[in-house]
């Protein structure tokens, strides 16, 4: 679903709990789609006020009061240890939600969102947006095409350099608001729902090291990691390496995922998403963009012509756009929902128990 498809259909009413970057980019993408955008919630009266006048939203309120009533879509970017009760309250009200990642910062909280979204009837979604690339759908629509079981091998890596120094400092480093995990829960689950959603295959067992390079950050302990390795089986029998860092200099948005199949190699770049590697025993390839020669899934994303750059922002508004039509009874392909919230947290408790227990871990089943 593009955003221009949202013209004949009734506009959204939305509210915002945050007011950081996030909130920043959801409110762009509502804004673009049409959205009216009701009510903001921030961490106090003060912050409230300023980020609603900002940003455009007709009222200042305190999440307590947001909560309280039905709206369309209620969107959570506020810290991760709030993300499982914000989400909750909200569906209890009645609201559509989306929630950033990671949905909850345990697979058992993910779980519960799941059930209750799922109970209520109401949409749950979770922007994992960098499948909206139009050329992650290429890369999609090029293995999907292969025989089942056809992915040989994967290989991934998500760095960053925005914590690289000891005094760089985040609430995400810290556990209570950003939970158990920080590098892999922030920017591996990115990683992971990729493999999966582009190789169409599900990560049956991994094994994971973890390093936390700087012990302390302005005087505080530091008990969430810096880096993290892991090795890979998927269900169909292909096995991969993912590297996770946000301690790796240089590197700004370093996300890249290829993927060998039998025939042909797909490698996409995040940093460069206007363009498809694809790698042939004969010939190489590289793929620009252009909706005239792209698989129906990806020139569904292409909103503009071939030769005028897409990025993160065009993602983020075809999530959204997505996200609003399912709210309306559409069934859009490859929306992120709570489910794979869900499998993101999965994985992400077994990134944790096998660093902490030096062993293979058995990844659960995707959701049903």
């Amino acid at each position: 679903m593009s955003p221009q498809t949202m013209e004949s259909r009734r506009a959204p009413s939305v509210a915002m709990l945050g007011a950081g970057f996030m909130a920043r980019t959801h409110t762009h993408a509502a804004r673009l789609v049409g959205a009216r955008l009701a009510s903001l919630a921030a961490s106090n009266r003060e912050s409230s006020e300023r980020a609603a006048a900002a940003l455009g939203y007709e009222q200042a309120t305190s999440a307590e009061q947001l909560l309280a009533e039905a709206h369309d879509v209620v969107h959570v970017c506020t810290p991760n240890a709030s993300h499982v009760d914000f989400a909750r309250s909200a569906l209890r009200s009645g609201s559509n939600v989306i929630c950033e990642k990671p949905l909850a910062t345990s697979a058992a909280d993910a779980r519960e969102l799941v059930e209750l979204a799922e109970s209520e009837r109401l949409v749950g979604a979770v922007p994992f947006v960098y499948r909206y690339h139009p050329m992650v759908r290429e890369a999609r629509a090029r293995i999907a095409r292969s025989a089942p079981g056809a992915v040989v091998t994967i290989s991934g890596q998500y760095l960053q350099d925005w914590l690289l120094g000891a005094q760089d400092d985040n609430w995400r480093v810290a556990a209570e608001a950003g939970g158990p995990s920080r590098a892999f829960a922030d920017i591996g689950s990115h990683l992971v729902d990729l493999v999966e959603f582009v190789s169409g295959d599900r990560i049956s067992r991994l094994v994971a090291t973890t390093r936390t390079v700087h012990a302390e950050r302005n005087g505080q302990q530091v008990s969430t990691e810096d880096a993290v390795a892991l090795t890979l089986e998927l269900a169909g029998g292909g096995i991969g390496s993912l590297l996770v860092s946000q301690v790796a200099p240089g590197r700004k948005n370093g996300l890249v995922l290829e993927i060998a199949g039998a025939d042909e190699s797909v490698r996409f770049e995040q940093e460069d998403p206007e363009q498809l590697w694809v790698g042939r025993r004969d010939q190489s390839l590289l793929l620009r963009r252009d909706p005239e020669t792209l698989s129906a899934d990806a020139a569904r994303l292409s909103t503009v012509p071939a030769g005028h750059a897409q990025g993160y922002q065009d993602a983020f508004n075809a999530f959204v756009a997505d996200a609003y039509a399912a709210t309306a009874g559409e069934r859009p392909e490859g929306l992120p929902t709570f489910a794979d919230g869900y499998r993101a947290a999965q994985i992400t408790d077994a990134v944790l128990a096998s660093a902490r227990e030096g062993r293979w871990v058995e990844v659960g089943d995707a959701w049903a």
